[in-house]
C-alpha cells in the first residue's frame, strides 16, 4: 500500500541511482557531494545502519570534529587527491572518484544477512582492495586484523542466527506455529509459504508450498517468533556487520547488535517452550486449534500485492508475472 512504501519508493526508485541524488539538483556541486551527509538520506535506519555506523565510529567522530575546518578536510580537492585527516564516506567506498560503490566492498552478503565464508578464495581480490584503502593511513596489518575481527563478529553472529531459526523452523514443521503459512494472508509474492523459508536455507512440503519454492521475510501479519527471527538477521545482525566495518565497536555489541541478538534468540526460545505446551494443554484436554479468521483477511490485508495476485492471477506468483525478475528472483544468490 502506497502510505506503507512511500519511504522505500522515495529512495528506491525516484533517487536511486541519480546524479541529482548525490550531487543535488540545482546545485550540482562536487564540494557537496563529497560530504559525508550527502549519503546520511538514504543510508540509515535499521535494516542499513551504515550512517549511525559511520558517525558514532572513529572516522565518524574525526569527521565530525573536524569537517569545518578547510585545513583538515579541503573539499575543493578531487578524491583522489584528498588529503582528509579522516575517511569520509566518500574515500572508502568512491576511493579515487570511481563510481561503483560495491568496487571497494569486501563480501556481498546482503548487508550482512547472508552468511558466507568471508575468508574464501574467491573473495580474496575484493578483500585485498578492501585492506589497500585502510592502508592509505594504516598499516597493512592494522587493516586485515580489523578485517579479521570483522569476519570474526559476522561468524558468532551467524552461529546465533542458525539457533534463532531452528527453534522457529521446528515449530513449523512439528505443526505448533500460530499461524500456520497456510492460514496466513498470501505474501507479497503471492505464495503462501513459511516467510524464513528463504532460498536454499529450507526447502519440502512442510513448510508450506511445493518443492523449490522460496518465501520471503515478513515483517508484518506473522507470529511473534517469525517477527523476532526477522528482526535478529535483518536488525541486529546487520548491526554488527555494519557496526565492525565502520569502526562501531559500540553498535556492534551494545547498540542491539550482539547483545540484540542474545535477546531476541532467548525471546524466541521462550515463546517457543510457552507455545508447545500449550500445544500439549490442548491436545489433553481435546481441543482442536483453528487459526483466527483475522490472518487471513482484514481492511489492510485486503489491500497488499499477495492477496491481489492470488485473486486475479490464480496460481501465479509475482515470479511469473514478472517477464524478468532480476533481484525480486530469490531462487538464486545474487552473483
Amino acid at each position: 500500500p502506497p502510505g506503507d512504501t512511500a519511504g522505500c519508493t522515495f529512495c528506491h526508485t525516484s533517487s536511486e541511482e541519480r546524479c541529482s541524488t548525490c550531487h543535488q539538483r540545482h546545485q550540482f556541486d562536487p564540494k557537496v557531494a563529497r560530504r559525508s551527509e550527502q549519503c546520511k538520506t538514504c543510508h540509515w535506519g535499521k535494516d542499513h545502519r551504515d550512517w549511525e555506523a559511520y558517525d558514532i565510529g572513529l572516522h565518524g567522530v574525526v569527521y565530525q570534529v573536524n569537517k569545518w575546518d578547510p585545513k583538515q578536510f579541503d573539499w575543493t580537492k578531487k578524491l583522489a587527491d584528498a588529503d582528509y585527516v579522516g575517511p569520509t564516506c566518500q574515500y572508502c567506498h568512491m576511493r579515487g572518484g570511481h563510481h561503483n560503490i560495491q568496487r571497494f566492498s569486501t563480501v556481498y552478503t546482503s548487508m550482512g544477512m547472508s552468511m558466507a565464508d568471508r575468508g574464501a578464495p574467491i573473495w580474496k581480490e575484493k578483500r585485498d582492495r578492501w585492506a589497500s584503502v585502510c592502508d592509505d593511513c594504516h598499516s597493512p596489518r592494522f587493516a586485515k586484523e580489523n578485517l579479521q575481527a570483522l569476519d570474526e563478529a559476522c561468524k558468532d553472529a551467524g552461529l546465533k542466527y542458525r539457533e534463532t531459526f531452528k527453534v522457529a523452523e521446528d515449530l513449523i514443521k512439528d505443526g505448533v506455529a500460530d499461524p500456520m503459512p497456510k492460514d496466513l494472508c498470501p505474501d507479497w509474492s503471492g505464495q503462501h509459504v513459511w516467510s524464513l523459508k528463504i532460498g536454499a536455507y529450507h526447502d519440502g512440503p512442510e513448510y508450506g508450498g511445493k518443492s523449490g519454492e522460496s518465501g520471503e521475510f515478513r515483517m508484518s501479519n506473522c507470529s511473534d517468533i517469525e517477527r523476532l527471527c526477522f528482526e535478529s538477521v535483518g536488525y541486529f545482525q546487520t548491526y554488527i556487520m555494519k557496526g565492525m566495518a565502520h569502526g562501531s565497536w559500540n553498535d556492534a555489541t551494545y547498540s542491539d547488535g550482539s547483545f540484540g541478538m542474545d535477546r531476541w534468540l532467548v525471546n524466541v526460545k521462550q515463546d517457543a517452550s510457552q507455545a508447545r505446551r500449550l500445544a500439549a494443554i490442548e491436545k489433553k484436554v481435546g481441543i482442536s486449534w483453528v487459526p483466527e479468521s483475522f490472518w487471513k483477511t482484514g481492511e489492510w490485508l485486503d489491500q497488499l500485492t499477495g492477496p491481489y495476485i492470488v485473486k486475479n492471477h490464480p496460481g501465479k506468483t509475482i515470479f511469473d508475472l514478472c517477464p524478468d525478475p532480476g533481484w525480486l528472483d530469490t531462487h538464486h544468490a545474487p552473483a
